[in-house]
């Protein structure tokens, strides 16, 4: 499904006119001076669109435009510059929404969100970890201490109760009746940070990602690059992403702009330079699978 489907960026002539208005001055004019160098204008979108390049090519600036131009709802608001808001201002007179009324919402995720995903479960996982051993000390305490008369009252009871457990539960299974979580802690990093996308991502939305296969292995970017195909096809969802993963970047019908490149221009994925180094490694290498 195709949602947004093209965006104008200001022309080097907005952006002196930006810079010429400014009576003080400046040190920093970004996002300026970026994207008329590599001569990109007019961005017309696909169900999947990516942004390829390496570090300080734009692809993070380009989603950060995107998202604000269509007013992506985010985990992290950012302090935007005025230019950065001038130049979105601009954007919002040149881009083009279809489909709209079928839109439930637009987002946008970067990698931060799922590295806070991540460190909020290791929170979890040493809380769960504390409890652990809190709840083995406990059951030996039960355990081995002698059976008693336990007058009436709660707390009576709560005692009674792990008596009675310790005795006829193994540790294991004592702990696991009073750890309901316990099943997050058997999850890698890479296989909770597949599991945050797998409940981020819903039907009819504008998902904004910014390389969502950091924390992932190549197994986990395969699961990846299927989920998004799928939820592409079959649930319309149109997707944005900023990636240089040789995975991602085999998204099935996904359109390229390869920002490394003067002008920047789509490309197929196995024309992209990174690409071209990976295959280049495994062809010189081939005669070690063999």
């Amino acid at each position: 499904m195709i949602y947004l489907k093209k965006l104008g960026l200001p022309s080097e002539e907005n952006e002196d006119e930006m810079i010429n208005s400014k009576v003080n001055m400046h040190n920093n004019f970004y996002p300026l001076r970026i994207f008329p160098e590599k001569q990109l204008k007019n961005i017309s979108f696909e169900p999947i669109t990516i942004f390829y390049g390496g570090n300080g090519s734009g692809k993070t600036t380009i989603l950060n435009i995107i998202s604000d131009t269509i007013n992506a709802s985010k985990k992290n608001i950012d302090n935007r510059s005025e230019f950065f808001k001038r130049y979105v201002g601009i954007c919002k007179q040149q881009y083009e929404i279809v489909n709209q009324n079928e839109c439930k919402s637009i987002k946008y995720i970067s990698s931060d969100d799922v590295f806070d995903y991540l460190l909020d479960l290791r929170a979890i996982n040493s809380s769960v970890n504390r409890r652990k051993e809190d709840l083995v000390n406990e059951y030996f305490e039960y355990k081995n201490s002698p059976s008693g008369t336990y007058n009436s009252g709660i707390d009576q009871y709560e005692d009674l109760k792990n008596k009675v457990d310790s005795n006829r539960m193994t540790v294991s299974k004592y702990v696991r009746t009073r750890l309901s979580n316990n099943n997050i802690i058997q999850e890698s990093n890479g296989e909770t940070a597949l599991d945050f996308w797998q409940k981020e991502i819903e039907d009819n939305s504008i998902y904004i990602i910014d390389e969502p296969e950091n924390s992932l292995s190549a197994e986990n970017q395969l699961k990846l690059k299927q989920f998004i195909e799928e939820s592409a096809r079959f649930y319309n969802c149109q997707f944005i992403i900023a990636t240089h993963s040789p995975f991602l970047l085999a998204l099935e019908g996904a359109k390229i702009y390869d920002l490394d490149s003067i002008p920047a221009k789509a490309k197929k994925w196995t024309e992209l330079d990174n690409v071209r180094v990976y295959y280049q490694f495994f062809a010189d290498n081939r005669d070690k699978f063999e």
